[in-house]
């Protein structure tokens, strides 16, 4: 067998890799290829998205929650996704965004881990949702009695040896409880879950190169909540 040219094995090396680029474009292409004529769900603004997020959850606190039949749009889902909210939430086991959103199926976009911090993890998931799926809000949902923030606030109070890596989500936590336990009084605990999801809302805005650009350019909004285990109510955080 001969040996090609080195300029044909230039071409053809460039060839391949023009190839590989085109299947990585591909694969995380935008889903309005597959839009059919009607705008899609998430063609909304960031404050009709959260209105929608605050009315789901208004039924979910009271009972209320809207009849769904899950087999509805299926098909169209298997094609394509238009999810009209980013959550970055508490991998906490009573906290379930679709359901204290009554939403269904492709409308959120849920990220979860323990203490709902950002990390780079987190931080490329989101930043899939809204550079490729162009979802409209980022919330960041916290919740009362958080096992993560308690964790991060004893450790702070009273440095002791963590099991396993347990200490990666108290320290990344930390920098967002820490005022709390610098002002102190009763209600520590709640200071501290408020603390950690504003951090993480500053940290989410400001997060180059996809997210803050889009926050500049007003089509996203980031904005956090906590949610009340005890009533089913999410309470807005004042934007920062």
């Amino acid at each position: 067998m001969c040996d090609l040219p080195s300029h044909s094995m230039q071409s053809r090396r460039q060839f391949l890799e023009a190839s590989l680029g085109l299947l990585a474009v591909s694969a995380f292409a935008s889903p309005l290829a597959w839009a059919d004529a009607s705008p899609p769900q998430n063609a909304i603004t960031p404050d009709a998205a959260l209105r929608r997020l605050l009315d789901g959850n208004a039924r979910y606190a009271s009972n209320k929650i809207d009849a769904k039949d899950f087999s509805v749009g299926r098909a169209a889902r298997a094609k394509a996704q238009y999810p009209i909210a980013a959550i970055l939430s508490c991998a906490d086991s009573r906290v379930a965004p679709e359901l204290v959103f009554d939403q269904g199926p492709g409308d959120l976009f849920v990220v979860r881990v323990a203490g709902n911090y950002l990390s780079s993890d987190s931080l490329a998931s989101l930043e899939y949702a809204v550079g490729v799926l162009k979802v409209p809000l980022i919330l960041v949902l916290g919740h009362a009695d958080c096992g993560a923030v308690k964790a991060t606030l004893n450790e702070i109070k009273q440095p002791a040896p963590l099991p396993g890596h347990i200490w990666d989500i108290v320290d990344a936590i930390r920098p967002g409880v820490a005022k709390a336990v610098e002002t102190g009084g009763g209600n520590m605990l709640a200071n501290a879950i408020d603390g950690n999801v504003d951090y993480n809302v500053s940290r989410v805005a400001s997060a180059q190169p996809v997210i803050s650009e889009a926050v500049r350019q007003g089509s996203v909004r980031v904005v956090g909540a906590v949610y009340e285990l005890a009533t089913g109510k999410v309470l807005m955080r004042p934007a920062a």
